[in-house]
């Protein structure tokens, strides 16, 4: 049951004494962080860009900690849980993406909504952990930034009626409300140096109301900066991404370069605009793209195509897939998508 998976890692919270967190660098990441972070009053934060390889162990080394905690990460490579392992560190991982069972070592204390056949953001389990009112907010950003409406949040629009909008799913409270451009704000700011997302934790660490993260001020001066300064670029290639749609095609396919890859934020905006559609937006830099796919049956389609290309990676959700590949391999990669996605949806 969900509730013996929430008491377990209250057992895990209540242990620890000085805990680093390793999260992922996107709003459910971030808010998963957080709610434990400000619980326990103690603990650093690692965000992680990409899997969690051993060359951010060097992090455990630096914090000693007593505990450590893995945060909405679908990929762990084996060499960081063998270096974790040589120390003999508790390791609590609480995720929400599809998983293997048999890859996760024994010793580790693994969490996911989906052992109960429930699709949950990390943030969700994160918050019924620790139950602070006051940072209702935080858990309602995580959450409406995984598409998800927690049942929490008639009790958020009753205290903040004025960051809320008519919505009947929770993209319309992501791209049409004030809370969502919290959202935005969280996603933009974590793509930024090492220092300046440092400055961004403690801020936000010990940030009091939602209000204090939309006025910008001296405290989040630098996190409102790099937020204007990639959203400019962010409407510049949504508009681009748009511009690819052809009505009678089911894969609407956006791939694009540059020096930063939003690709997931891309995917998930073009994934509301178009709902019908299988949305890929691809990331390319160097040799390899990263890949963001939303859509009805994306995890499928990924499934069935990523079977035919080497070295590959790649996981999520039902309608919500994270990607990377060889960059040379794009174009068949895009040709496979074509074809099995007409084949699932001509399925009905």
């Amino acid at each position: 049951m969900l509730s013996n998976q929430i008491k377990d890692i209250q057992e895990s919270l209540n242990k620890a004494q000085n805990p680093v967190f390793f999260f992922d660098n996107d709003a459910d990441g971030l808010c998963s962080f957080l709610l434990l972070r400000r619980a326990l009053g103690v603990g650093k934060g690692v965000c992680v860009k990409g899997e969690l390889t051993k060359s951010y162990f060097g992090k455990v080394r630096e914090f000693n900690p007593d505990y450590i905690f893995i945060l909405d990460k679908a990929l762990v490579s084996e060499g960081f849980f063998e270096r974790v392992q040589e120390i003999n560190l508790p390791v609590v991982w609480i995720d929400h993406h599809d998983f293997e069972l048999s890859k996760i070592p024994d010793f580790v204390n693994y969490y996911n909504p989906l052992i109960e056949n429930l699709s949950l953001p990390t943030t969700y389990l994160c918050y019924k952990a620790t139950e602070r009112k006051e940072d209702l907010w935080i858990a309602v950003i995580g959450c409406i930034a995984d598409r998800f409406i927690p049942d929490f949040y008639d009790e958020f629009e009753k205290r903040y009626p004025d960051l809320s909008c008519k919505h009947s799913d929770a993209f319309d409270i992501r791209y049409r409300s004030r809370i969502g451009k919290i959202t935005e704000i969280f996603n933009f700011a974590l793509k930024d140096r090492t220092t300046n997302i440092i400055k961004l934790i403690n801020f936000l660490v010990s940030v009091k109301t939602p209000y204090e993260v939309l006025e910008e001020n001296s405290k989040n001066y630098t996190m409102h900066k790099r937020f204007n300064y990639i959203n400019k670029k962010y409407k510049r290639l949504l508009k681009r991404a748009i511009e690819c749609e052809r009505i009678n095609d089911k894969v609407l396919f956006f791939c694009y370069s540059g020096d930063m890859s939003i690709s997931s934020s891309i995917a998930d905006e073009m994934g509301y605009l178009f709902p019908n559609k299988l949305v890929v937006i691809a990331y390319v830099k160097d040799s390899y793209a990263n890949i963001s796919i939303r859509g009805k049956n994306a995890l499928e389609i990924f499934k069935e195509v990523i079977k035919d290309f080497e070295n590959a990676i790649g996981g999520g959700h039902e309608r919500s897939v994270g990607a990377r590949m060889n960059a040379s391999l794009l174009k068949d990669f895009e040709t496979k998508m074509r074809i099995v996605a007409n084949k699932v949806y001509k399925r009905g």
